[in-house]
């Protein structure tokens, strides 16, 4: 046998093969998980008669993806998901997906439609995971602790900030057993791909295909912006899907500035967070409850947006936020992290930042494709 192949083979009959070893072009391993396909109408009422998003790759439709158990690490340039290891953190969107792509064919960074097929299946199953959202317990659940890192960027080094990867306790998992995802809700948000919002409209790559490291530069034309019958169109064409502002926003360019009242779901952003001259600055922006956004008068809300995240499945969803500016070019990330002491949770969505941002509570995982 090979390496790696007898703990693969212990790893696979602990877990039911829900959890495998996976090498890269290298030979050197990362811990996964293993997610069998299923369709929308599985796990979300008034979901599609249609695979999941996440199983559809350049027209393919996938039997199973895979994600790291762990958020990953850092070895000569490349991710790896492993146990008990200080996370990687304080790193672009950019160095994260270079670090996924390097491992070798089908190997990327998580992307939106990964992320929401196990948010979606995870609140089905009545499983929606805790975590370490207040400096390294549960806030709710203070008796629920990870082991402390050590050595990563710190933003308060004397506290517990960031733990270990997989040392929470099962409740931190998607599926709340060992074979489980772990962190998904809180250490770190994770950066993920094929999502953003550009001028307030949101805009994705198609299906899954950001698994396959396309072009997801600013200027790419892969970049796709979503019609209100679903159909997914070139950006900046009319009535397309956009987050507007509830109030007025301003053009403070002194400090950052929190704008009451949140979003609403639009074809058009006429109240802007930021009213100033700096088209692509980080002033002004909102954060709401996830649950409380709504749909302006006439528009429809199709069901590809709450597939995606991008709308509440519905207002007894738990109260996760939502933290988004609607001018400029932001970024996607999600799951909340040790800093925010509030319950969040896997819907908790970061649209905030440029894809330069950078913050010791950001960090990513890795997935893989056949």
């Amino acid at each position: 046998m090979g390496r790696f192949d007898d703990v693969r083979l212990a790893l696979e009959a602990a877990t039911g093969g829900r959890n495998t070893l996976l090498t890269d072009d290298l030979g050197l391993p990362s811990v996964m998980v293993r997610i069998p396909r299923f369709r929308w109408c599985d796990v979300l009422d008034g979901g599609e008669n249609a695979p999941c998003s996440a199983f559809v790759v350049g027209g393919e439709v996938k039997d199973c993806i895979y994600i790291s158990k762990y958020l990953n690490v850092i070895e000569s340039g490349r991710a790896y998901s492993l146990p008990a290891r200080t996370p990687a953190n304080y790193m672009t969107i950019d160095e994260a997906r270079e670090a996924c792509a390097k491992k070798g064919p089908g190997w990327h960074l998580l992307t939106n439609a990964e992320w929401m097929a196990v948010a979606h299946w995870s609140r089905k199953n009545g499983t929606l995971p805790r975590g370490n959202n207040e400096f390294g317990h549960d806030i709710l659940h203070s008796h629920e602790a990870g082991v402390r890192a050590t050595g990563a960027f710190m933003i308060e080094p004397e506290k517990t900030e960031l733990t270990l990867t997989g040392t929470g306790p099962v409740s931190w998992t998607h599926d709340g057993t060992s074979a489980g995802i772990c962190d998904l809700h809180g250490n770190m948000w994770d950066h993920t791909a094929g999502l953003r919002v550009k001028d307030g409209e949101l805009q994705i790559i198609a299906d899954n295909d950001s698994a396959l490291n396309v072009d997801e530069s600013p200027d790419s034309p892969l970049w796709r912006a979503i019609g209100t019958d679903g159909r997914l169109v070139s950006p900046g064409s009319p009535g397309t899907y956009k987050y507007d502002g509830v109030n007025e926003g301003n053009d403070d360019n002194t400090s950052i500035t929190g704008v009451p009242g949140g979003v609403c779901l639009s074809t058009s952003v006429e109240r802007p967070q930021y009213t100033g001259p700096e088209a692509d600055a980080s002033y002004a922006y909102v954060y709401m409850y996830f649950r409380n956004m709504a749909a302006a008068p006439g528009v429809p809300v199709h069901i590809l947006l709450k597939e995606l995240g991008l709308y509440p499945v519905s207002p007894d969803m738990d109260p996760v936020y939502l933290f988004v500016r609607n001018y400029g070019e932001r970024y996607a990330a999600r799951g909340g992290s040790w800093y925010d002491s509030y319950v969040g949770g896997l819907w908790d969505t970061y649209l905030r930042d440029s894809r330069e941002y950078v913050y010791p509570d950001l960090g990513f995982r890795a997935a893989y494709i056949d």
